[in-house]
């Protein structure tokens, strides 16, 4: 029984797997030149779908991109090449990890600075509501008469029933 329901779990896993995309006609004839454009591919993101990679992704501009990352490696480019002739097409939005640049610092910075803000703004807000919270003047000897005398005065509560 245990024997049966182990084998169903390991079938269920392999078949959970994800697909890759690439088709057999897709594949380079060299291996090298093939585990250079897997490589490549997996660095690269699919404009449609965004959280996959173009050689997990089965649309067809990640196709597209896999394709050209082919022609480009056949065409004796090297990684470096390969990826500028990308990013040249589509853009900084096709690397899963994007590169630093003046055009998004504040992508990058962002949530560092308003970090840094937010705590700033935190101790200014905290320092100001301890110098305002000091000790209340002193009675005048008028009101503390008035407030002995609204003491003194029997309450509802202090009357018998």
């Amino acid at each position: 029984m245990r024997a049966k329901f182990a084998l169903a779990a390991a079938l269920l896993l392999l078949a959970a797997r994800p697909a890759l995309a690439i088709e057999p006609e897709e594949q380079l004839k060299d291996p090298r030149q093939e585990a250079r454009a897997r490589s490549i591919e997996r660095e690269l993101r699919c404009v449609v779908c965004q959280s996959e990679t173009i050689d997990d992704s089965s649309a067809p501009v990640a196709k597209a991109l896999r394709g050209l990352v082919r022609e480009r490696i056949t065409a004796g480019d090297d990684d470096k090449a390969v990826m500028g002739a990308v990013v040249a097409r589509y853009g900084d939005f096709v690397l899963l990890k994007p590169r630093f640049s003046p055009l998004n610092a504040t992508l990058w910075l962002g949530p560092f600075l308003i970090l840094v803000l937010g705590a700033g703004l935190a101790f200014v807000f905290v320092r100001r509501s301890g110098a305002q919270a000091e000790a209340p003047a002193p009675l005048s000897a008028a009101e503390e008469a008035e407030l002995a005398q609204v003491l003194a005065q029997p309450t509802a509560e202090d009357r018998p029933a």
